[in-house]
């Protein structure tokens, strides 16, 4: 079965972006960079992989679910959306397909509901994108998070998880890998069986 992965960006505090979206604080170069690029070419933006000249694999991931924040902040899209080299979700409860490119699958259904049937589809796993809300109503489907996390303060801003009355999950960390640039890559499990 498949796994819904949170891979996100974070400040040391907990922030995933400022208080106006954008994410721009977050360090763009240093040698974190080569392992995205190299482990994690499937969330590379389309555009961004048009300019490297790099082809995703899709063996990490092939869909992409984000609330509509995120798919916003990426920009203007060209074409198919920001990654329209994944299949690609986004729920937005005041948006519609009208709002959107005809590529992206703009939705108001639970997406509760949505990444449970898509769990059980036998293809590369889930990138759940962000942001920090949407993440929140889909903790606890969360399988595993892969935590960028940069050396740096933002005070204020999005956060990884936004408040809600969570069930208790134990992280189990499987992986940390710090890198010269400051980046710590933390991966967790989420065990649910306490």
């Amino acid at each position: 079965m498949r796994e819904l992965v949170y891979y996100v960006a974070a400040s040391l505090d907990g922030f995933i972006a400022a208080p106006d979206d954008t994410f721009d604080a977050f360090p763009q170069t240093g040698d974190h960079i080569d392992m995205i690029l190299r482990e994690y070419t499937d969330t590379i933006p389309t555009l961004g992989l048009r300019a490297t000249g790099l082809t995703p694999p899709l063996t990490r991931f092939d869909t992409v679910m984000m609330g509509w924040g995120t798919y916003a902040a990426e920009g203007e899209h060209r074409r198919g959306g920001p990654y329209e080299h994944l299949k690609q979700y986004v729920f937005s409860r005041n948006h519609t397909a009208d709002d959107a490119v005809p590529e992206v699958t703009v939705t108001d259904e639970d997406p509760v509901a949505l990444a449970r049937e898509l769990k059980q589809q036998s293809r590369s796993d889930i990138w759940l994108a962000g942001g920090g809300v949407f993440a929140s109503a889909l903790v606890d489907e969360i399988d595993r998070i892969i935590l960028k996390i940069n050396p740096i303060l933002l005070g204020s801003g999005k956060r990884l998880f936004a408040d809600r009355d969570y069930s208790v999950a134990d992280l189990n960390l499987v992986a940390s890998t710090p890198y010269r640039s400051g980046v710590v890559i933390n991966e967790y499990t989420l065990d649910r069986s306490s």
